[in-house]
């Protein structure tokens, strides 16, 4: 009898011992607080890690090119796309396990695009300049950020805006990433001489593969969410992926030229060689602080990472607003909760970014697609993370997922963020012009951050027509100001001789 005793205290223990993992991840979560589960976080951090997997491919492309001296990031006689690749997922990674450890918001991080193309594109193209000082710049823009944050001016600034712009920004930029599904799908595109400014399909047909796996993906992920089925975004993507590889396989639709307009957009779905390779992280540590100033000046430093750091600052705020209210986050004000840590550890970010020697890191919209399946936590963003850590190994894996089979998501999770468009006052023209030309400018501009300072500058202007001057927050006045400044960026770089 006590022998039958000792064993069931026993397995009393060992199921106790075994519930506690479960139990702490709980209370450091809040799970049940916040309704959710471990098996829901780690779905949903996997969906966002899908949805952002792109940048794994993109980042290499924008980075490849040479500097102003005629070198390559990371060095060597040729573009060295393996260690950007590994750069990318390595930060990418670690800043989004931290962001959702410290955070407890499901929040992913990684390259920012447009930063990076500002870097490539403008910053290291300025004579003299190096990877080395372009990379300098991001990382002198970071602590900016950082010690915004730490003085508490970057929430100040946040908390300042008005409760409909914040609304509007999150259905803005709903729209943002649905048109960039369709463009990146291929679907929709630039019209070529002759024809309108944006042409459906092929000659207005879905003529070829690709556009069909997106059309079809579209479709299964639309029923999927019709018939309330759980993991419907993650489960559309790796359909459609399968569906991707197979079509390849099949009839070699081969990538995207001149030559051959109807192939894949990005990436070819298809696996040529080892699934796993050895990490090559010689990009890390590839930065220069005092370069910049030694070979452009202090002014002109000034200039460029304030035109990088508006962006980034910006940005990120729409963004924690789209994915807090996509899971019903945000407290009454319409404020994240932990606002500060978000914010630090995205500034943090920007500094990694540029450490690692592949430009600003920042906050993803494509965070909303794991919160659309179901994240609710910093649990989801650190199986995102753990995503890209495994990915330095398996890039050839991630690499495999198109546009074509990523873009429904996107579209998807563009049509859940537009039901808020039912908060703003419509019958108010004080708020609805200025929410309207923040949801237009956002798609219509390709920019997040174009659409939030068109919407704060229309603000401040609406709010003077109506004799209310007074009412709006100093430091919106001071942030439309500066997005005054951001908007003439061009001439005064001319003006400096910069471009």
């Amino acid at each position: 009898m006590r022998d039958w005793c000792d064993v069931s205290a026993s397995r009393t223990t060992s199921a106790s011992t075994s519930d506690e993992p479960q139990k702490f991840l709980d209370r450091y979560f809040h799970l049940s607080e916040r309704g959710t589960s471990v098996w829901r976080e780690v779905r949903g951090g996997v969906v966002t890690f899908f949805a952002m997997a792109y940048i794994l491919v993109l980042n290499p492309i924008i980075l490849s090119g040479r500097d102003s001296v005629g070198r390559y990031l990371g060095g060597g006689t040729e573009p060295d796309t393996a260690a950007i690749v590994a750069g990318t997922a390595l930060v990418g990674g670690i800043m989004t396990i931290l962001m959702g450890t410290v955070s407890n918001f499901p929040l992913a991080l990684a390259a920012g695009l447009g930063l990076n193309s500002m870097v490539a594109g403008t910053i290291v193209k300025i004579p003299g300049m190096t990877w080395a000082d372009g990379m300098g710049i991001i990382v002198i823009e970071g602590i900016v950020i950082i010690f915004l944050v730490l003085t508490g001016l970057r929430e100040a600034i946040f908390r300042a805006v008005p409760k409909y712009l914040r609304t509007a920004i999150s259905v803005g930029i709903g729209l943002f990433i649905t048109f960039v599904g369709l463009v990146n799908a291929g679907i929709v595109h630039r019209g070529a001489e002759g024809e309108t400014t944006l042409v459906f399909g092929v000659k207005g047909s879905v003529s070829t593969w690709p556009l069909v796996v997106f059309v079809l993906g579209l479709a299964l992920t639309a029923v999927l969410m019709v018939r309330d089925v759980k993991g419907a975004i993650l489960i559309g993507i790796v359909s459609t992926t399968i569906l991707a590889v197979l079509v390849e396989a099949i009839w070699h639709v081969g990538p995207h030229s001149d030559g051959n307009p109807g192939g894949w957009g990005l990436t070819v779905p298809s696996l040529k060689g080892s699934p796993v390779q050895t990490p090559d992280f010689s990009t890390l540590g590839e930065f220069s602080v005092t370069g910049p100033f030694a070979k452009i000046g202090v002014v002109a430093v000034v200039v460029l990472a304030f035109s990088v750091m508006l962006a980034d600052f910006f940005d990120t705020m729409g963004t924690m607003v789209a994915v807090g209210a996509e899971g019903d986050l945000l407290d009454d004000d319409g404020n994240p909760p932990n606002t500060q840590r978000i914010l630090l550890m995205d500034s943090l970010a920007a500094v990694a970014g540029g450490v690692g020697g592949v430009s600003s890191n920042t906050s993803y919209i494509e965070s909303s697609t794991g919160v659309a399946d179901g994240a609710r936590t910093g649990l989801a963003a650190i199986a995102t993370g753990v995503a890209f850590l495994l990915s330095t190994f398996f890039a050839p894996l991630a690499a495999i997922v198109p546009n074509e089979a990523a873009a429904p998501a996107l579209v998807a999770v563009g049509f859940l963020m537009m039901q808020q468009v039912a908060k703003i006052d419509w019958t108010d023209l004080g708020v609805a012009i200025p929410a309207f030309l923040t949801i237009v400018f956002m798609p219509f501009g390709y920019s997040i951050t174009v659409g939030i300072g068109v919407g704060f500058i229309c603000h401040c202007v609406v709010e003077v027509a109506r004799g209310r001057m007074r009412k709006v927050h100093p430091l919106m006045w001071l942030v439309s100001a500066l997005f005054v400044v951001y908007f003439l960026l061009d001439p005064i770089q001319r003006i400096l001789g910069l471009v």
